[in-house]
Parts: C-alpha cells; sequence; structure tokens
C-alpha cells in the first residue's frame, strides 16, 4: 500500500514537471506577451494564429528547418546503414574479433559528447568543415554510431543463427542474408532506433553552436536562440518557435508509435 502510494505519487510529481513547462509554451504561442507575463497559464483571451503568421511570413525558420530536415534525416539514414552492418558482422561472428568489436563500440557509450568538442573543432577547422552541413552529418554518426549499434545488433543476437547457417546452406552469401533476412526481421527495432536517433539529432545544439556561424547554415534549435533578446524578450515568439520546432517530433512519434513500441518490445520476450 505505501509502494503504490509513493509510487503514484512520484509519478504525478513527474507528470506535472514535464505539463505545466509545456502547458505555459503550447498555451504562450497563442498569446500575447502581456498575457504570457500576467497569466502564464491560463486559456488565451484569443485563439488566434497570429504569432505563426509572423514568425512564417519573417521566414526565420524556414531555412533552419530545411537544414535540420536534411541533417536528421541523413545522419539516420547513414547511421543506419552502419550499424546494421556492423551489428550483423558481430552478431554473425564465432570468432573473438566480434567481442572485440563490440567492445569498442561499447566503450564509444562510455564517452561523454562534451569530451569531443576541442577534437572535432580542431579536426573540423583543419579539414574545412566548419559551416558545413556534411560536417554535422559527420558528428551525428559518429557520436550515435555506438549507441545504434548497441541496441541493434542485441536484437540480432536474439534472432535463431541457424535461420542464417540454412541461408547459407542454399547458397546466400552474406549480403543476400543480411539485405533479405537479417533487415526485413529487424526492422520493428531499425524503426525505434531511427525515430530514437532523429530525436537526437533534430533537438542537437550543442555541435551546432559550436560549427555553424553562417546564418544560411544554422539548425532550428540555433535559431531559437536568436529568439532571445539581449535586453528583453518575446516570449510569445519564442514559444511559438518552440512548439514549431517541436512539430516535426510530434508527428513523427504520433504516426510511428506502433513501430516505436514494437521495438521497445522487440526480443523483450522469447518463446
Amino acid at each position: 500500500m505505501i509502494y503504490k502510494i509513493f509510487k503514484n505519487t512520484l509519478l504525478t510529481v513527474f507528470a506535472v514537471a514535464v505539463l505545466v513547462p509545456s502547458s505555459i509554451v503550447v498555451l504562450g504561442s497563442f498569446k500575447k506577451d502581456v498575457e504570457i507575463y500576467t497569466k502564464p497559464l491560463a486559456l488565451p483571451e484569443d485563439w488566434n494564429l497570429d504569432n505563426f503568421r509572423t514568425l512564417i511570413d519573417s521566414g526565420s525558420v524556414l531555412t533552419p528547418f530545411k537544414n535540420s530536415v536534411i541533417v536528421a534525416l541523413f545522419s539516420v539514414f547513414f547511421t543506419i546503414l552502419f550499424a546494421s552492418l556492423v551489428s550483423y558482422a558481430i552478431a554473425r561472428s564465432i570468432t573473438v574479433s566480434g567481442k572485440v568489436l563490440f567492445g569498442l563500440f561499447a566503450i564509444g557509450l562510455a564517452i561523454p559528447g562534451q569530451v569531443n568538442i576541442i577534437p572535432i573543432f580542431t579536426l573540423f577547422t583543419k579539414l574545412g568543415l566548419n559551416n558545413s552541413l556534411f560536417g554535422l552529418v559527420l558528428v551525428n554518426i559518429a557520436l550515435t554510431l555506438p549507441i545504434s549499434v548497441f541496441i541493434i545488433s542485441a536484437f540480432f543476437k536474439d534472432l535463431p543463427r541457424e535461420m542464417f547457417e540454412v541461408a547459407s546452406i542454399d547458397g546466400a552469401n552474406h549480403w543476400r542474408v543480411y539485405r533479405s533476412i537479417a533487415m526485413p526481421l529487424a526492422r520493428p527495432a531499425i524503426g525505434a532506433t531511427s525515430i530514437f536517433l532523429f530525436v537526437i539529432c533534430w533537438n542537437d545544439l550543442l555541435y551546432p553552436l559550436m560549427l555553424i556561424n553562417e546564418l544560411d547554415k544554422k539548425t532550428l534549435p540555433l535559431t531559437l536562440i536568436d529568439y532571445r533578446g539581449e535586453f528583453a524578450t518575446s516570449y510569445s515568439m519564442l514559444f511559438t518557435a518552440i512548439l514549431f520546432a517541436s512539430i516535426p517530433m510530434v508527428l513523427m512519434y504520433i504516426f510511428a508509435q506502433r513501430s516505436f513500441i514494437a521495438g521497445l518490445t522487440a526480443g523483450a520476450v522469447k518463446g
């Protein structure tokens, strides 16, 4: 009984901690600045899309939105491609090399992203990859590859090894087995991992802040900083920009939640 009360109380606290800031942002995007200061949690006096029209008409978020889409999609595609190939090799390996390879990627999980800031900045400066969307894609691939290998390889290891052996006996090479058997079976895990990676890449602020200086190369999270004034901030426009930046992630979860849940539960129960 005490445990149940404690659990419900804890869940309520977490729910309030998430819902209150989210409600302020959503409601604030339909308000004027005066309403936000005086009645932050109240419903807007006049429901309209004026803030969104102003945001779109200014054109300040359209190019960053396009840049974020390009960086996120290319990062997810190539990370999944490389991670699935590496994971398949690890899962099929019967020698110690597979364990060593997995261990190297596991070490990558233990290294905080902040540790890489100076080495990446120095390397990219020498290679001329600063102010480049291609550079951001490379950074995202390098930083998200370890966790992707960790997730997908765990799924591949749960697949019956006999299934791969039978395909090999029938004359299928490793590429055919990977493409025709392993990848179709791994769709739930790959779908969940793709959503997870997209959210990471879409929300990334640290590396765009470090590598991007040109206005036409800014990503959406980096543009949100511009809505904070030095002496005054229009919170109505800031909240509108935040809500605008959140729309792709919300839509992705709504339309891909089945794939996400299937990926999270894949392999959880063994028959």
